[in-house]
């Protein structure tokens, strides 16, 4: 004689309070389904993930704006330049090879880049980049009656720097300082009268090295 379903039940329950076996099994004999885990539908266990998602793409969007953003102001420096007034000079400094003895610059070839090279009377922006691999400056000055590069070197590796209009020595910062540090920037903004300048150098041993180019201010 087959025993009903109601027996079967029973006779697994008194398995069960005898400790034969435990809760799992006797659900599992008995065909009992967790429905909270069944009748869960996908797409609902998925839901908390979609927003997750959204956040991130949207973090990695803003950063890499930040990130552009970022490298537009710093034009090539490690330093965010604020915007400029007036006519601005992107002005580059490089140096290559040599080295320094005693504060003093011993070979190699260095050069001061502006561009443009010609601007109109008046406010005038200078922004300095200082890609070389040495601490650089840049001085402004009227040219003198011989040219571009014609100017005395002194004994210390300097020229004289009377009659200088300003200057862009200060790293990540406006003005004068110690110098702009390798990949760093720094700026001035001057008022010029129509006439010949010399953009220069003047840190030692700089200026004999070739750290000087001609700006041309037209009235």
């Amino acid at each position: 004689m087959s025993e009903g379903p109601q027996d079967a039940e029973a006779i697994l329950k008194e398995r069960l309070a005898r400790g034969e076996i435990d809760p799992v099994e006797l659900k599992r004999r008995l065909g009992v389904v967790d429905r909270r885990s069944s009748n869960t539908p996908r797409t609902r266990r998925l839901r908390p993930i979609v927003p997750l998602v959204v956040v991130l793409v949207a973090g990695l969007a803003i950063g890499t704006w930040a990130v552009s953003r970022s490298h537009l102001e710093s034009f090539g420096s490690s330093c965010a330049i604020p915007a400029l007034s007036g006519s601005v000079v992107t002005v580059t400094l490089t140096d290559m090879g040599g080295g320094v003895d005693g504060g003093m610059m011993m070979g190699g070839m260095m050069r001061v880049i502006d561009q443009p090279a010609v601007v109109p009377a008046g406010r005038v922006s200078f922004r300095v980049l200082n890609e070389g691999s040495l601490t650089h400056e840049l001085v402004v000055m009227p040219l003198p009656p011989g040219g571009a590069g014609s100017r005395q070197v002194g004994s210390d590796g300097k020229v004289d720097e009377s009659g200088s209009l300003g200057e862009a020595s200060s790293t990540c910062g406006a003005g004068a300082g110690q110098g702009i540090a390798p990949g760093a920037a720094s700026w001035v903004t001057l008022n010029l009268s129509a006439g010949p300048y010399e953009l220069i150098c003047n840190l030692p041993g700089h200026y004999a090295r070739g750290m000087y180019t001609e700006l041309d201010v037209r009235g």
